[in-house]
C-alpha cells in the first residue's frame, strides 16, 4: 500500500508528516513521492491566513483527481471546518488535531509491517528531520487562529525527544530542528515547571548531533542568558522571531507580549555572542488601527533591528479571532503599499547579510544535488546560520556536513568555492 504525505504551512506540520512517515512505513506503507499512484493521501493544513486556508482546499481537490485514494485530513483549517473538509471528494476521514499524534494508528498494519523503530523517513526527501517537541499556545494574540485550532500548550516530554533525537543520530541524520506552536513555552507546562535552554541542555549533554536549529519562536518566553547557550557551535546561530509589528500601540492591540526594546535587547545579545548570527523575522501590515505613523514606526523599528530577511503578510481577519471586532481598518490599497515598502527593506538587509558572509568559513549541510549537462554535479545546501548555498563539484555527496569558505553570491544564493 502506497500513501502520498502533503504539509501546508509550519515546521511544526513538517515536522508531524515526517513522523507519519517514519510511523507509517514502520506498519508496512510504501511512502510514494506521486500522489496520482497512493492509496491513501494525507494532508495536513494550514489556516494562519487566508491564503493557507486556500491553498489546504487546493490541495485536497488536487488529490482527488486520484480517484483511487483515499484521501485523509488533518490539521489547522480542518480542526475549523471539519465539515467543508468531510465534503471534499475522496475524504475518507477527518482526524482532529487533539488526535493528530494517533493518525497513523487508525492505518491497519499491512503485511509488510516492519519493526516500529520510528527511523526518519522523510516525506519529501530531506536531509534534515523536524521534531514536534511542543504544540497549542496559551496566548491570546488577537489576529491568531491557530491558538483556537491546536489548543492549549502542551510539551513532549524531555525522554521522548531524546530517544528521538538518538534515532535520527543512529540512521545517519545530520540536523534536527526542533518545533512547536509557541517553541518557546516548552516545559511551561510541566511540574515543576521547565525552560527551553532546559531542553537545549539536556540535548547537547545526552545526544551527540551535529546540528541543532530551533524553528520559529515567540523571544517574550526567552531571557538574554538563554542566548549564552550558543557558545556550543552545535546549536546554530539562527533565530525566527516574529515581530509583527514595530509599533508598541500595535503590538498592544494585537495583544502580544513583547516591546520593541526588549525584543531588540535579545538580537543583540546573540550576536554578542555569536557574530554571524542571522535573524528572520514576520510582520503584519495593515492591522487595524495601524496609522501611517505606526507604520513609519515599523520600518525604524527594522532598520534598526537589521534584520537578514523575513516574511510580511498583509492583515486578514481570520474567524474566531477577536481582531475580527476592532475597528480601524486599513484599506487593500495601503496594505499593498506598506508591503511593497516592507519587503524591498528587508530584500536590502537579506542581500547585505549574505554579501557580508562572503570569505567567511561556514558549515554547510548538503541537501541534494542536480547532475548538469558537462556531468558535474551543482548541490544545493544551507549555512548554519541559514542561507541557501550552491557549489560545483565531481560528484553528489548529499546528508553530509563540510566546512566551505563562500567565495561570491548568484541570484539569491551565496556561492562555495567549486571543486573543478
Amino acid at each position: 500500500m502506497k500513501v502520498y504525505l502533503e504539509s501546508i504551512g509550519c515546521r511544526l506540520n513538517q515536522a508531524e508528516i515526517d513522523r507519519y512517515a517514519a510511523e507509517l512505513t514502520a506498519r508496512g506503507y510504501i511512502v510514494t513521492q506521486d500522489a496520482q499512484e497512493a492509496d491513501y493521501v494525507i494532508i495536513n493544513t494550514c489556516s494562519v491566513t487566508s491564503a493557507a486556508a486556500s491553498d489546504s482546499r487546493g490541495r485536497i481537490r488536487a488529490a482527488a483527481k486520484n480517484s483511487n485514494a483515499k484521501i485523509v485530513v488533518t490539521g489547522c483549517w480542518s480542526e475549523i471546518d471539519p465539515a467543508a473538509a468531510l465534503n471534499f471528494p475522496g475524504v475518507l476521514k477527518v482526524v482532529p488535531n487533539l488526535e493528530k499524534d494517533r493518525l497513523a494508528r487508525f492505518f491497519p498494519a499491512t503485511g509488510n509491517a516492519a519493526e516500529a523503530n520510528l527511523l526518519p523517513v522523510h516525506a519529501r526527501g530531506r536531509t534534515r528531520s523536524f521534531i514536534k517537541v511542543q504544540d497549542g499556545c496559551d496566548n491570546f494574540c488577537t489576529f491568531c487562529v491557530t491558538r483556537i485550532a491546536r489548543g492549549k500548550a502542551r510539551s513532549e516530554t524531555l525522554e521522548s525527544i531524546i530517544s528521538e533525537i538518538r534515532r535520527i543520530e543512529d540512521a545517519g541524520g545530520k540536523e534536527v530542528v526542533l518545533t512547536g506552536v509557541n517553541l518557546g513555552a516548552w516545559g511551561l507546562d510541566f511540574n515543576p515547571k521547565r525552560k527551553l535552554a532546559d531542553l537545549l541542555s539536556a540535548i547537547l549533554a545526552k545526544t551527540s548531533i551535529g546540528r541543532v536549529r530551533l524553528s520559529s519562536l515567540e523571544n517574550w518566553n526567552l531571557d538574554l542568558d538563554f542566548v549564552s547557550l550558543w557558545t556550543d557551535t552545535r546549536l546554530l546561530p539562527h533565530f525566527h522571531l516574529p515581530l509583527q509589528s514595530g509599533s508598541p500601540a500595535v503590538l498592544r492591540r494585537m495583544a502580544r507580549r513583547t516591546k520593541p526594546n526588549s525584543f531588540l535587547a535579545l538580537i543583540e545579545a546573540a550576536r554578542k555572542i555569536r557574530p554571524e548570527f542571522s535573524i528572520t523575522t514576520d510582520i503584519i501590515v495593515g492591522f487595524p488601527g495601524e496609522t501611517d505613523a505606526a507604520f513609519s514606526e515599523t520600518l525604524t523599528f527594522v532598520a534598526e533591528a537589521a534584520f537578514s530577511g523575513g516574511h510580511v503578510f498583509s492583515f486578514s481577519a481570520r474567524p474566531g479571532t477577536a481582531a475580527l471586532k476592532l475597528d480601524g481598518r486599513v484599506s487593500p490599497a495601503i496594505k499593498k503599499e506598506r508591503s511593497a515598502r516592507l519587503r524591498a527593506l528587508l530584500k536590502t538587509q537579506k542581500d547585505h547579510f549574505m554579501r557580508g558572509q562572503i570569505g567567511s568559513i561556514r558549515s554547510i549541510l548538503w541537501e541534494h544535488g542536480s547532475l548538469l549537462d558537462d556531468g558535474a554535479y551543482l548541490m544545493k545546501g544551507l549555512t548554519d546560520n541559514y542561507l541557501p548555498v550552491l557549489k560545483k563539484t565531481g560528484s553528489d555527496f548529499a546528508n553530509t556536513v563540510t566546512p566551505e569558505r563562500i567565495e561570491g553570491m548568484d541570484e539569491g544564493a551565496l556561492r562555495a568555492e567549486a571543486e573543478i
